[in-house]
């Protein structure tokens, strides 16, 4: 088994737009226990993709790395995630 670490990102801030480094990431919503379920997104070759639970639109950015975020308290956790 391969594993990859799985960014995770909430958005308490409320932001309209928060803009990360990857394109395969986790939305949580929140931080508990305000959080929805946290789900997998997956940009594809888009360059956005919007949250179906929390409606925050997630934007590549590719000048940040796979733990930044802008703004940047919307990085929760990088994880272990068996593929």
């Amino acid at each position: 088994m391969a594993s990859m670490k799985t960014p995770h990102f909430a958005n308490d801030v409320g932001a309209e737009k928060v803009f990360v480094g990857v394109k395969e990431f986790q939305c949580m919503g929140a931080r508990p226990p305000f959080d929805h379920p946290h789900v997998f997104l997956d940009m594809g070759a888009d360059s956005q993709i919007l949250c179906p639970y929390c409606s925050t639109l997630y934007v590549h950015d590719p000048r940040l790395h796979a733990n930044e975020s802008d703004p940047r308290d919307c990085m929760v956790s990088l994880t272990d995630e068996a593929a």
